[in-house]
């Protein structure tokens, strides 16, 4: 078979595999690099030669240096102003949308819309605004700030390089604000102004309350006498439970103990402060002989407010809210779901708490103490009496990202509470709240997870799963000296680049090692900024996309496009080029798309006689042009929770919006980039 006949084979099957999703797509870049080698398309010493292009290591450089922003307190110092814009739409809009946009140019896209992320919940809570009527525009935002600078999105990069390879010559560094800078402004003028009206509004969706329900599914239960779980850890009491009923607190003479760092045994008396609905409480009284109620010292009088114990042989009541909880329950819970205190500390008894939760499994019997148990529990109190007599119950909502490690595993897999001090409470999807077991739970990316840990772990936790935190948090100014020098160094850098003193590679990688030594970002967070996939599927589908243009793939393809355009103005043919590019956008990689796509630009103006540039401007605009699907960027993706937004709710506003960009880009580029 022809070389350029099995490159479309290859790409073909490469493009099914990242359509249908089945796989993470640098493991499909991955495989299709490697069958082109076998197939003789890539040399074998040419493999991995894309790992060390230029444009990889300038995507590397761009990511530390975005997390150098975040964690200096650059971003932060901008968002606090946010907040302060009102209740009026058009300017949270405006603030939300601009800002976005503004901080895409210089930063990675997807870390620019996950610190504002937060902030547009926050507002959209405190001004009762649907979520999903910010969010949208947010992650738009996001895309269209990439087209302003070279740095500000890979399919830039990617572009630039290419320009070098046939050239000699890149895109400097702002070469792409004319056309690019004109569009995002259209952009945002079109979202803020009349675009948002088209997004479906899916009211409350952001809110812990309203996705999660927690308010209406907290229950108290005491530990009676007779019950069968008396003695038992809470480790047991989930296991015997399959993990079913997270339990969030437990309040022991007054005092209050968060579920997920509690590791003595139930007594009586204890009362247990947990989700569960009708067939939970049912499981509990079956196989733990726990149940709601109150004890006979707390039982009200007449003219009190709260619901009587409940008799030994009644019923369990059906789900009804007013039934489930009590009033001292009810306030409790807005208490302690209220509560932003300091965080607590991490337990020094660890080692004799993990000892006693493995005696546990090996079968302690229910309701009986020995006496080493009751000397460790003994121990363990003691441990507490320094610590604060309310310790914090910490609920956070954290999104799980495209790349996280969590994704397709479930939390029995990661054994979130054993390795990362993290306890799941609940799983929404869609917009909405997941009913199976949450142990058998598989994650996707744009899941939303509500969790409970210890304060002081939850960042680095969140960050080492890979999932954004989306609760309320409070923004961290950073230190004057790191914002300065975080923001001195990169502008060394940027000036670097506009003097031709250095390559864009070489300048970002000497700013993010400079930023890595004198401190502003430690070593660790440095590499976990790197988004590893993305940087596999650059590395791996560069030499695959060169091999279409060296198979004879592109041309064919250009030769084609040619037989039938060849009478068509320059201007239809800008807007084939564009259209396709788009719609590839956004079932692929934008990256990839770019890469893909280049080499058939190029062959399309040789083919027209014309300059190459103003088709590698087309290619640049449209790769980020993925408004029309949630998995055609990461931004879509992860705002698609938060929001729950549909599948087929982006194109209402991404339609018109990729109309304006084209209407815009086009005549501009033929103006900024002449065609001869």
């Amino acid at each position: 078979m022809d070389d350029s006949l099995l490159v479309f084979v290859v790409l073909g099957l490469t493009l099914a595999a990242f359509v249908w999703g089945r796989w993470r797509f640098d493991l499909v870049a991955l495989a299709s690099l490697l069958a082109s080698v076998v197939l003789g398309l890539v040399p074998a010493d040419d493999a991995f030669t894309g790992f060390g292009h230029p444009a990889v290591i300038t995507v590397v450089a761009v990511l530390v240096l975005s997390r150098g922003f975040e964690h200096a307190g650059v971003v932060d110092v901008i968002s606090a102003q946010v907040l302060k814009v009102g209740d009026r739409l058009f300017l949270q809009l405006l603030a939300l949308t601009g800002l976005v946009t503004l901080l895409s140019g210089f930063m990675n896209n997807v870390g620019a819309l996950a610190l504002l992320l937060p902030v547009a919940l926050r507002l959209s809570r405190e001004h009762d605004t649907s979520p999903s009527i910010l969010l949208m525009p947010l992650a738009f935002g996001s895309l269209l700030g990439g087209l302003t600078t070279l740095i500000g999105t890979p399919p830039n990069i990617i572009i630039s390089s290419y320009r070098a390879s046939l050239s000699g010559e890149r895109f400097a560094m702002f070469d792409f604000l004319p056309v690019g800078g004109a569009v995002a402004l259209a952009g945002v003028a079109f979202i803020v102004l009349l675009g948002w009206r088209l997004v479906p509004r899916r009211t409350g969706q952001a809110s812990r309350d309203a996705m999660f329900d927690t308010a209406h599914y907290l229950v108290e239960v005491r530990v009676g006498a007779d019950a069968k779980a008396l003695g038992w850890s809470l480790h047991k009491l989930r296991r015997k439970l399959d993990d079913n009923v997270p339990v969030l607190a437990l309040v022991r003479d007054g005092r209050r103990y968060a579920g997920h760092s509690f590791y003595g045994v139930l007594r009586q008396d204890d009362i247990l402060l947990l989700e569960a609905g009708p067939d939970e409480l049912k499981a509990l009284e079956d196989q733990a002989g726990l149940r709601v109620g109150l004890a006979p010292s707390d039982v009200p009088t007449p003219e009190g407010d709260d619901l009587p114990e409940r008799a030994e042989g009644d019923d369990l009541p059906e789900r009804d809210d007013d039934n489930l909880e009590t009033a001292s329950l009810a306030q409790r819970t807005r208490h302690l779901l209220s509560q932003d205190e300091e965080a607590i500390e991490r337990r020094q008894t660890l080692d004799r708490a993990r000892d006693d939760v493995g005696s546990d499994e090996e079968g302690t019997q229910s309701g009986a103490h020995s006496g080493n148990s009751a000397q460790q529990d003994e121990a363990e109190e003691d441990s507490r009496k320094e610590r604060s007599e309310d310790e914090d119950l910490h609920l956070i909502e954290a999104i799980v990202r495209n790349d996280a490690a969590i994704s397709g595993r479930t939390a029995a897999e990661l054994r979130l509470h054993h390795q990362y001090g993290l306890h799941l409470v609940a799983v929404a999807r869609d917009g909405g709240r997941l009913q199976q077991r949450l142990r058998d739970i598989r994650f996707r990316p744009g899941d939303v997870l509500l969790l409970q840990g210890d304060p002081e772990g939850l960042g680095e936790s969140l960050t080492v799963l890979g999932c954004l935190p989306l609760a309320d948090r409070r923004l961290t100014l950073g230190q004057p000296r790191q914002l300065a020098l975080s923001i001195g160094i990169f502008v060394a850098a940027i000036m670097a680049m506009l003097f031709d003193l250095l390559p864009a590679a070489v300048a970002l990688s000497l700013a993010a090692l400079v930023t890595l030594v004198v401190g502003v970002l430690p070593l660790r967070e440095g590499y976990r900024a790197i988004d590893g996939p993305v940087i596999v599927l650059l590395g791996a589908m560069i030499p695959v996309g060169q091999s279409l243009e060296t198979s004879g793939g592109a041309q064919l393809i250009a030769d084609t496009l040619l037989g039938w355009g060849s009478q068509w103005p320059p201007l239809l043919v800008l807007a084939g080029l564009f259209m396709v590019s788009t719609l590839l956008s956004n079932v692929i990689n934008n990256a990839a798309a770019a890469l893909l796509m280049a080499p058939i630009a190029a062959s399309l103006a040789n083919g027209f006689g014309l300059s190459l540039d103003p088709f590698l401007m087309i290619v640049a605009i449209s790769a980020s042009c993925a408004f029309l699907t949630p998995i055609g960027h990461q931004s879509n993706t992860l705002v698609m929770g938060p929001a729950g937004y549909h599948f087929s709710d982006y194109w209402r506003l991404g339609l018109p919006l990729t109309l304006v960009v084209m209407l815009v880009a086009i005549p501009l580029i033929m103006l900024v980039w002449p065609l001869k």
